[in-house]
């Protein structure tokens, strides 16, 4: 029982692992195709102010920590990370009661 219980949940991280890669994949191609549309608006109405790279940085800044969240490049935004933090504030606070 045991042993089903862990490979059922290894399976539902996974899944949820293939989820948040495929909502990063998706972040990134809406980024290019919207900022080539941006890119191409923006020199065809008016090349003498360009415009476009505000929203290629900002979204570009995004997609980047998306990214290095759901590779795991950035342990201190994960679930482990969350149950920890939990897990301090809860015992802290237990430490506050009793005192």
């Amino acid at each position: 029982m045991e042993n089903r219980y862990q490979n059922e949940e290894r399976y539902y991280r996974a899944k949820k692992q293939v989820e948040e890669i495929k909502g990063f994949y998706g972040n990134l191609i809406s980024y290019i195709v919207v900022n080539i549309g941006l890119v191409i608006l923006n020199l065809n109405t008016s090349p003498d102010h360009l415009w476009f790279y505000w929203p290629l940085l900002w979204w570009g800044i995004g997609v980047v920590f998306h990214g290095l969240k759901v590779f795991k490049y950035m342990p201190f935004i994960t679930k482990d990370w969350e149950e920890k933090k939990i897990k301090e504030f809860m015992e802290k606070e237990n430490k506050e009661t009793w005192e």
